[in-house]
């Protein structure tokens, strides 16, 4: 059994050496300048003192190790000690200027430590399993050091990964870990020069030096040291690159023990950075993440396929458009690297990577001139930091001019568009409908081969070509920008009121499609109140029952199920289950309106939309009378807007009809893979991405152990949903996943008071309850109450027809809750910050959805829609 191991012997790789002597051990081969060393093992351990032939030894081995060294430091090594997760740091005795003929004392002395109350304390709090072990015991020769010190490869404080900290005192490092002394301080960068110096006041400080007997005593420093630095900036440099060298041989931070006699510089112990892994770099690439666009239509965890489909299509979607915007092939070539990163998954929740929007809207003509509207268009509440718009604005006057020119060309290009836009639209919907056309053979008979044959066929005619949306997108934030200004400029309408029912029951627009099959389907019971209660309390089953007696009712039914079937909550969302799979909220939601408004009150609803807009016109109508050419472009804007508004939520649905398609490919794959033993369920396919799913098919997945994938990626999405959510908006650094807290920059505010105020969307004022929901899942809400929410999709409407208002804490006069809200006639404010923490379930409010203002009230009087 061997109880003593040299730095120089022979010893296995799992030879009992401890931490601190492991690392001394493991630095051999880099020839660095470590002072001789011997370990006395555990296995000499002995709970009565060392044995008096194991001291003998001892005495020996210092005299054959260190020839002619006075002293020695006696040290524990424990084997968990100095870790990367557990430093142990000032837990187990060191003993310093130690002569050879004390050394087996000390030793006896840090076995001693090694079962300290002090330990066993340090081992609970960091829920160590086990009872401590007796530790090894280095045994080194002693540097009498003129200077010592710490030193970090790594700042330890901020994180900088370029930033070497160099701690220095005179005399021994050990006043300065036990605190007797204060450290000048110094940062060195990766070039070897010091970019900070700190110097302490040294009059009071004290050295450590040997000591007779006792081993160490402290001594003042000399008045010359006490204004003088510890090291000149050659001298830390030099401790820097010491402490690099530690870093590169074991491959992460080091934080280094040095010391520093005679001229010549000494590393006495080596261990990992423990802090590290929980602070970001602050010199890394900063990276801005925002979710209040796109949580509309990816809200809370989804899953790998959902994530790695919406990503390849924003990387192909966003190449496109540039092209289309006159941005030339050369400089998409140059950046390519941007549109693979337009969106980023943050613990499982899709965000926006805002840097990667920017770059790309800066590689637009106008960027330099036009960059506030363009901010307008995204939707962003906050600007950009100033460090990364001096990367991304054009410098000097010039580079303007030519932005300039640039733009001009582009807004030709843009009259273009106008133009042939209509053939444009009309273009897609052909190779829209020839893609989605009735699949021969049927989906649920082709092999996985043929299935993804039929996806690659959808990417190439319709997912890598979504031309004529994004054309009319980009056209009704432009329409609908103007359009606004010009209500508020001609027509005195500063709070958008007019504007928004100007859009209202506009002819043709699907959105507003579902909402009136609901209410034509609730007609048909409005006087049934056996067949209210049961599709608004029945069980499916029992629905489906009575259905068989519903002859009309089921024709509607089924109608609606054949056109908007893929219409759910979270419908872009590949995993979310569509109406088909659950039809009981489509029953809901009839069953509710029936039993809010009955036959007459469904009847009188029904016109709401259609007397704002009549207001509206004969508004506008008074307000320009006289004014010819103001009432032309009035008219004309007007026009414009309400037809690129109308396409933008129909080609919306499109995009729903091809998610819906999507959806059933790989739902079809993960029955054919579970099939063949390859998924433990069919459903398992949404924890792949789409090129794992297909790769498998195709031959080019680099990993065939589906299953096994799976299981992790479930166990990882799970402790996502567990967890708590991100913020809407943060900052990263560097390497996204590592160190980054995914926290807002700035403190969520919760509103305070009795009155918020947000974006009106449809007039009306209606005082009622309000009913918070945040999942629409199951939820309830009682006819006439006022449905608050986070954000909504087109699976929300379900909800609208009980609701005798709605408040969005997200969202804008575009997003899907607003227009379908109008069309429906439901008093509605968006954009209101805070709101779902404000109010709670149950509270009385009041709200005025032409104004955009909400206060909270106790008194209950008439609705007034």
């Amino acid at each position: 059994m061997t109880t003593i191991i040299r730095h120089t012997d022979e010893f296995p790789p799992d030879a009992p050496l401890g931490g601190k002597a492991g690392a001394l051990a493991r630095l051999a081969s880099a020839k660095l300048p470590i002072p001789e060393w011997f370990v006395v093992t555990p296995a000499a351990y002995a709970c009565d003192g060392v044995p008096a032939e194991l001291a003998a030894e001892i005495v020996t081995t210092a005299g054959e190790v260190a020839r002619g060294a006075a002293f020695f430091a006696v040290r524990s090594s424990a084997l968990d000690e100095d870790g990367a997760e557990h430093s142990f740091a000032g837990q187990l005795d060191s003993f310093l200027f130690v002569p050879p003929e004390r050394i087996a004392e000390k030793v006896a002395a840090v076995w001693r430590s090694g079962f300290s109350e002090r330990i066993l304390a340090y081992r609970r709090e960091r829920g160590l399993a086990g009872e401590p072990q007796p530790p090894a015991v280095l045994v080194q020769r002693m540097v009498d050091a003129e200077t010592a010190g710490v030193a970090f490869s790594a700042d330890p404080v901020s994180g900088r990964r370029g930033h070497a900290v160099v701690s220095a005192v005179f005399g021994l490092g050990s006043a300065l870990v036990s605190g007797e002394a204060d450290a000048d301080m110094f940062t060195i960068d990766r070039s070897g020069n010091v970019v900070t110096r700190a110097l302490v006041d040294k009059h009071a400080a004290h050295r450590a030096a040997p000591g007779e007997g006792e081993g160490v005593i402290s001594r003042p420093v000399s008045a010359e040291q006490a204004t003088t630095a510890t090291l000149t900036n050659a001298q830390a440099s030099e401790v820097a690159a010491l402490a690099r060298a530690t870093e590169k041989h074991f491959g992460r931070p080091q934080d280094i023990e040095w010391a520093r006699a005679n001229g010549k510089l000494w590393l006495l112990q080596s261990r990992p950075i423990t802090s590290l892994a929980g602070l970001a770099d602050p010199d890394g690439e900063l990276n801005l993440w925002d979710n209040a666009n796109i949580a509309e239509s990816y809200s809370g965890v989804t899953t790998p396929l959902t994530f790695s489909f919406a990503r390849g299509i924003y990387e192909a979607v966003y190449r496109e458009f540039a092209r289309m915007m006159g941005v030339g092939t050369a400089r998409i070539e140059d950046n390519r690297d941007l549109f693979p990163r337009m969106l980023g998954l943050i613990e499982g929740r899709i965000y926006y990577n805002l840097i990667s929007w920017y770059r790309l809207l800066a590689l637009l003509p106008g960027f330099s001139v036009n960059r506030g509207f363009m901010e307008q268009m995204m939707g962003v509440k906050e600007g950009l930091p100033e460090e990364v718009l001096a990367k991304l604005t054009p410098v000097g006057r010039w580079a303007k001019v030519r932005d300039g020119f640039a733009l001009a060309g582009a807004c030709l290009g843009l009259v273009k568009n106008h133009f042939t836009l209509p053939g444009q639209i009309a273009r897609f919907y052909e190779r829209l409908n020839e893609a989605l056309r009735p699949c021969e053979p049927p989906l649920e008979t082709m092999r996985p081969d043929e299935l993804a044959a039929h996806f690659r066929d959808l990417e190439r005619q319709l997912l890598l070509k979504w031309d004529a949306p994004l054309v009319n997108d980009f056209f009704a934030m432009i329409f609908y920008g103007v359009a606004r200004k010009l209500t508020a400029k001609w027509c005195g309408d500063t709070d958008g009121t007019l504007q928004n029912d100007l859009l209202c029951a506009e002819g043709g627009m699907i959105s507003a499609e579902p909402a009136k099959r609901v209410r034509e389907m609730a007609v048909l019971v409005a006087d049934d109140a056996d067949a209210i209660t049961i599709l608004c309390e029945g069980t499916l089953p029992a629905i489906e029952r009575w259905l068989e007696t519903a002859p009309k009712f089921r024709a509607l039914y089924a109608e609606y199920l054949e056109k908007f079937g893929d219409r759910c909550l979270e419908e872009l969302k590949l995993e979310s289950l569509t109406l088909h799979d659950e039809p009981l909220t489509l029953l809901r939601s009839v069953g509710q309106f029936a039993r809010r408004f009955g036959a007459t009150g469904l009847a009188a609803e029904s016109g709401t939309d259609t007397r704002l807009r009549a207001q509206a016109e004969a508004r506008v109508a008074e307000t320009l009378a006289g004014r010819r050419l103001r009432r032309a472009v009035f008219g004309w804007v007007l026009k414009h807007t309400r037809a690129r508004v109308c396409d933008r939520e129909n080609l919306r649905f499109e995009r729903t009809r091809l998610f819906g398609r999507v959806r059933r490919v790989f739902v079809e794959l993960g029955k054919r893979l579970h099939a063949a033993g390859r998924l433990a369920e069919p459903r398992d396919v949404f924890y792949l991405t789409a090129e794992e799913t297909l790769g498998f098919i195709e031959g080019t997945a680099a990993m065939t152990d589906l299953a096994g994938l799976v299981t992790l990626r479930k166990t990882e999405f799970a402790g996502f949903r567990e967890k708590p959510e991100p913020a809407n908006r943060f900052e990263t650094r560097g390497a996204v996943h590592l160190g980054n807290v995914f926290k807002a920059t700035r403190a969520a505010v919760v509103p305070e008071g009795d009155v918020l105020k947000g974006i009106g969307c449809c007039p009306g004022v209606v005082r009622a309850r309000a009913r918070v929901i945040t999942d629409p899942r199951n939820a309830v809400i009682e006819s006439g109450e006022i449905l608050v929410a986070p954000r909504t999709d087109p699976g929300w409407i379900m909800l609208f027809p009980a609701a005798a208002g709605l408040l969005v804490e997200h969202g804008s006069l575009l997003s899907h809750s607003a227009i379908v809200a109008r069309e429906m006639g439901i008093p509605a404010i968006v954009s209101i910050g805070g709101v779902t923490a404000w109010v709670k379930t149950g509270e009385w409010l009041e709200m005025d959805g032409a104004t955009g203002v909400v206060r909270k009230t106790e008194i209950l009087t008439t609705n007034e829609h």
